[in-house]
């Protein structure tokens, strides 16, 4: 099922979870001009991961901004929270403004092409609570995202536009997973800011 409309703000989950796209809540000026903002101020760094006792590091660089210095932990792999840029405290007052919800976090993610992406995961760490509220900005590239349930498998997808905003809530990280899907139509970079709550 693929769903190409993002006017009408609806619940794109068939059941077990909440998932909102917004469309574009920046012109294709701002987004413009928040994408090579954030590739020139944000700390990136290689995202790093241990599975089965081996360590990996991606070609996708990540970067974790915070009210305090919190630490994240996911994959085995833990980050200390920095301090927020200008850049980010506005995107994240237009989020929460538009969303309705308040965040006291962000994890960023660059995807340099379509060759990085991210493979079905939840992001269902404790530190987030349960029933937690994500909210995914994007800009740069445009790139499909998915869901997948977990136990029906049912598979809804859709196109995340540069400037648009995606909210994920209530028990959608519970009873569904998530991908950012390879692709070798993409040439060009996305960064991703994914909006959460630490408790």
């Amino acid at each position: 099922m693929d769903l190409f409309s993002g006017n009408d703000i609806a619940n794109l989950l068939p059941e077990d979870g909440t998932v909102i796209y917004y469309g574009k809540i920046l012109s294709w000026q701002e987004a413009r001009n928040y994408f090579e903002k954030l590739m020139e101020t944000i700390e990136w760094r290689n995202d790093e991961a241990v599975i089965f006792g081996k360590h990996f590091i991606t070609k996708r660089k990540v970067a974790w901004y915070g009210n305090s210095d919190y630490s994240y932990t996911y994959s085995n792999t833990t980050k200390q929270a920095l301090p927020w840029t200008k850049e980010l405290l506005e995107l994240k007052k237009l989020v929460e403004e538009t969303s309705g919800r308040s965040y006291n976090s962000c994890l960023l993610n660059l995807y340099h092409t379509g060759d990085e992406g991210m493979a079905w995961h939840s992001d269902d760490e404790k530190a987030l609570g349960k029933n937690t509220s994500i909210a995914s900005l994007s800009l740069g590239a445009e790139r499909k995202f998915a869901f997948k349930h977990k136990v029906t498998k049912q598979v809804v997808s859709l196109v995340l536009e540069s400037g648009s905003l995606l909210m994920m809530e209530d028990e959608t990280q519970s009873n569904w997973l998530h991908r950012l899907p390879k692709t070798t139509k993409v040439t060009t970079p996305r960064v991703n800011l994914t909006f959460r709550t630490m408790i």
